[in-house]
């Protein structure tokens, strides 16, 4: 069976996460997020902010190799194990199997989708690659209220993180556009996706 994989791009907030969950019905389509092959906080090297954190926007802080090679060995076995992460916790708490059963779409998203396009393509893997489109305010604040309601770090640390995400935000989707990302609203991604 012929497999594809859906590479969901977009800044913290766009929805990458709610378009995956609204599109990934199981049968055609199964949902992976990028996000839990985070490297654990203690990993050797990791890099730092100013505020003395691990920089969690930065590909080192994360694991591409192990989430290309997981990509692959489902796209082709159909299963395979992925790491679960607790972001509050910054570490990996387990791990679950992930079965395609009928699926051929792999949706996968998270913010180092950009990454993980050029890996792909080099690891023989179909991919189509989207970029969210969405108002950069909005952004901000829907990211801000999920990070607080779940608890994912203190306010503070939110609030200038969330800042520094709102001014990157334009050169990040510079990047995603080079990278070979088509740039879509929200609607317009769901739709291609329920058409494939």
């Amino acid at each position: 069976m012929a497999r594809t994989l859906v590479l969901i791009a977009g800044p913290s907030g766009s929805g990458k996460s709610r378009i995956t969950s609204l599109a990934a019905d199981g049968e055609r389509a199964v949902a992976l997020s990028l996000d839990d092959f985070y490297r654990d906080l203690d990993h050797p090297g990791l890099p730092m902010t100013p505020m003395g954190i691990p920089d969690w926007d930065d590909v080192a802080c994360w694991d591409g190799d192990l989430a290309v090679e997981t990509l692959r060995t489902l796209l082709r076995d159909g299963r395979a194990e992925v790491p679960v992460y607790d972001i509050s916790l910054s570490r990996r708490v387990g791990s679950r199997t992930l079965e395609l059963g009928a699926a051929d779409i792999v949706l996968a998203e998270g913010i180092f989708a950009i990454q993980t396009l050029d890996a792909a393509r080099a690891a023989g893997l179909e991919v189509e690659a989207l970029w969210l489109d969405r108002r950069r305010a909005a952004n901000f604040l829907r990211r801000l209220s999920r990070d607080l309601q779940e608890h994912r770090k203190p306010p503070l640390v939110l609030l200038r993180r969330g800042w520094s995400l709102y001014r990157a935000e334009p050169r990040l989707r510079q990047a995603a556009l080079a990278a070979g990302f088509r740039g879509m609203s929200m609607r317009r991604a769901l739709g291609s996706m329920k058409r494939r």
